[in-house]
């Protein structure tokens, strides 16, 4: 006796309609960003005047003149992930998929022939690497006061701590004047490191994570 196909569960209308608004949500969601990204481009999310209307939080990671923990805004974020060099990988994603290559190159690397964050992307587009630089900066900073008070308890008890991808050493020190008693190090590529001013308060690594990272009790990497 042939066996007979599982049946499949029809859809009711209600969920169908749920279900075709989803498509249209998840299709045309691209739209969202592309509009921050024009509404950035103008100026439009310029300081508010008093009186005419008060800052959502998301407002208060992108107008200009407003500073949290000492950080300014956000603005490089949008700008690199709507950028011309992110849209293209995303839209050569299936045909990465589809390579069989050993080791894969990553997607960014496939399309674009260069890598984030190294020397061959500025050689390909010095103004856009800024842009990813200081978009990397932004997001790295502007976390570390609010983690420093809210998780409090996790850096109690750590004597040295490796902040991986570093950068200009501004989360080390901000964890170094929390907890003075943490040897913080701060890994980065030579290129980061070599522009770095040594301050006497946090010890800088030239190097790649994915070759060698300082010995230290905690690891530090920011997602």
């Amino acid at each position: 006796m042939a066996a007979q196909a599982p049946t499949m569960a029809v859809p009711t209308d209600a969920q169908l309609i749920q279900a075709q608004a989803g498509l249209w949500r998840h299709s045309l969601c691209h739209l969202t960003a592309i509009a921050l990204r024009c509404a950035v481009q103008l100026g439009a999310l310029a300081s508010p005047e008093e009186g005419i209307y008060s800052l959502v939080p998301l407002s208060y990671l992108l107008v200009d003149g407003v500073f949290i923990d000492g950080e300014a805004s956000q603005k490089a974020i949008v700008l690199a992930t709507t950028s011309r060099h992110y849209i293209e990988v995303t839209l050569g994603l299936a045909d990465w998929f589809k390579k069989d290559i050993a080791p894969p190159p990553s997607p960014f690397e496939d399309v674009h022939g260069a890598t984030l964050f190294e020397e061959s992307m500025a050689l390909l587009d010095p103004e856009s690497d800024k842009v990813f630089h200081e978009a990397l900066a932004a997001h790295d900073h502007l976390g570390i006061g609010t983690i420093l008070r809210e998780c409090h308890d996790l850096f109690k008890g750590v004597q040295s701590l490796t902040d991986c991808f570093g950068g200009d050493g501004t989360t080390a020190r901000a964890i170094f004047k929390a907890f003075p008693h943490i040897k913080c190090n701060v890994l980065d590529l030579p290129r980061v490191i070599e522009k770095v001013p040594s301050d006497g308060i946090v010890n800088y690594v030239a190097s790649d994570l994915f070759h060698t990272i300082p010995p230290a009790q905690a690891v530090m990497l920011k997602v």
